[in-house]
């Protein structure tokens, strides 16, 4: 088969690789009729995730049709048409029994590995690196999905590939990120990033009951593309963030901030590039000016919610602002497995059509070109669907 192999920073090649075979009753073999690049993605690209090996399979937003069943799956059947969560969950461990599916306990094969850095180990997780699992990911024609009875998600006739693909990932990280905000009425939220799990949560703040939603980003396309969900929009290289917002909360502050930007955001000024050398030296894993930025907006008593992905050490975090001004803090990879009928049920009742963020179509076989393009948000690039299987 075809698939997206990862081949060093900066450096990613569509490339023949065997087809993946059943080799637990708990598995299935699910055959990608659509797939997408992620902004997490964008971290293994740029070479800031460790445990990477290469000829690894990217992709973890993924859906498709079922092909081939492990002797122990009951619940699906050759031909149903899938969407497969991103984090894998085993349903029976602890962490899985209380739908915190992204912590699940027996997935992760290399736990080892990430309990070295951060004590315990999440969920496994399609595509994204050997900590965490090591699975091939979906970014391919074919792929294998572990514990099959758990994961997969049928859709029902009727919807589009492009309406129910990023039930996968970002739409519920975006939900869950609002939901995170523990948003009341007349809540005022500001989102750092405008990037698609942002526009997600912009849509989701809203549908929880904000009351306001502002977004935060410098490039004008995403910017615009937030402006459309209902968004008061700040671009942080024409405006002082911090006072803009205080304006425009009489003072106070938002009710909720939330960072959907994680380890690569752009800091202006020397803070900016102090973050950069020291990430680029590895004295830093991670460039947290947003985390700070939000920390200190946030009102006080507020709740920071954090749906961008952090994987290590950050610096010069302001603790005294989060602890004297009472900040709650929510965070983590996304519960996806919880979400899933929730959200399917608001497509089908035309609250939302996911396929609104979607900017570029393209062959698996143009998977690189998409790399490219998205990193250096290019062609207004925002969103990215890989179609395998189609003629480049």
């Amino acid at each position: 088969m075809r698939a997206v192999c990862w081949q060093g920073t900066n450096n990613v090649q569509v490339e023949t690789v065997p087809d993946p075979k059943i080799i637990n009753p708990r598995d299935a073999i699910v055959k990608i009729t659509s797939t997408a690049i992620c902004g997490s993605d964008l971290h293994l690209y740029d070479g800031f995730v460790p445990t990477m090996e290469q000829g690894d399979i990217l992709g973890h937003e993924f859906m498709g049709e079922v092909v081939e069943l492990g002797s122990a799956v009951h619940n699906l059947k050759v031909g149903d048409r899938v969407v497969v969560p991103f984090p894998i969950a085993c349903g029976g461990c602890f962490f899985c029994k209380q739908k915190l599916t992204s912590l699940c306990d027996n997935s992760n094969p290399n736990a080892f590995m990430a309990e070295a850095i951060m004590g315990h180990s999440p969920a496994g997780l399609f595509g994204y690196s050997h900590m965490l699992g090591g699975y091939a990911g979906g970014q391919a024609e074919y792929v294998r999905v572990p514990f099959a009875d758990v994961g997969p998600f049928k859709i029902p006739d009727g919807l589009a590939d492009e309406q129910v693909l990023f039930l996968t990932d970002i739409f519920p990280t975006g939900y869950m990120a609002a939901e995170n905000c523990d948003i009341q009425s007349g809540h005022i939220v500001a989102i750092w990033g405008c990037g698609p799990v942002a526009q997600f949560a912009i849509r989701s703040a809203y549908m929880l009951g904000a009351e306001r939603v502002i977004a935060i980003d410098r490039v004008p396309e995403r910017l615009q593309m937030a402006e459309q969900g209902g968004a008061e929009v700040l671009n942080f290289e024409k405006v002082d963030v911090g006072e803009a917002l205080k304006e425009m909360t009489g003072g106070r502050g938002p009710d909720a901030v939330m960072d959907a930007v994680g380890m690569e955001a752009h800091g202006m000024g020397v803070e900016g590039l102090i973050d950069k050398a020291k990430q680029a030296v590895r004295l830093e894993t991670d460039r947290p000016h947003v985390l700070r930025q939000a920390i200190l907006a946030c009102r006080k008593g507020g709740t920071v919610s954090i749906p961008g992905v952090y994987g290590g050490f950050v610096d010069s975090m302001p603790m005294g602002a989060a602890m004297n001004k009472g900040l709650t803090f929510k965070m983590g990879q996304t519960h996806v497995h919880r979400y899933l009928q929730t959200l399917l049920d608001r497509v089908q009742n035309g609250e939302i059509d996911p396929s609104f963020v979607i900017t570029h179509r393209l062959p698996l076989e143009q998977a690189p070109h998409g790399y490219e393009i998205f990193k250096h948000k290019k062609d207004n690039c925002i969103k990215i669907v890989l179609k395998p299987g189609q003629a480049a």
